[in-house]
């Protein structure tokens, strides 16, 4: 069964940044496109971003410009780097395929408040 590990969340003031990082306990991790996907308090879980196998990467516009999706393959881990965070940035992260078809993790939480 396919792990998923976040972490790196926290409390930080708006305009501040945050570095997620997700562990992916499986085999030929190189061959998914991933994602990072966000629940805001009382939403439905949307994906924020995403990354190919070739390191392409797609974001929803209300992150595009502030946030960078990356991956390192041979630690089998897909970060988030958060730039200019926004009180609207809160909420849950989870990583996973493009596909949402493992089991979800626990999530890191990250609240933007001053």
């Amino acid at each position: 069964q396919v792990q998923l590990a976040e972490s790196g969340g926290g409390l930080v003031q708006p305009g501040g940044s945050l570095r997620l990082s997700c562990a992916v306990s499986v085999n030929s991790f190189s061959f998914y496109a991933m994602a990072w996907y966000r629940q805001a308090p009382g939403e439905q879980r949307e994906l924020v971003a995403s990354i190919t196998t070739g390191g392409g990467a797609t974001y929803v516009d209300s992150v595009q410009g502030r946030f960078t999706i990356s991956r390192d393959n041979a630690k089998k881990t897909v970060y988030l780097q958060m730039n200019s965070l926004k009180p609207e940035d809160t909420g849950l992260y989870y990583c996973n395929r493009v596909t949402a078809r493992w089991s979800w993790g626990q999530g890191t939480q990250v609240t933007v408040s001053s």
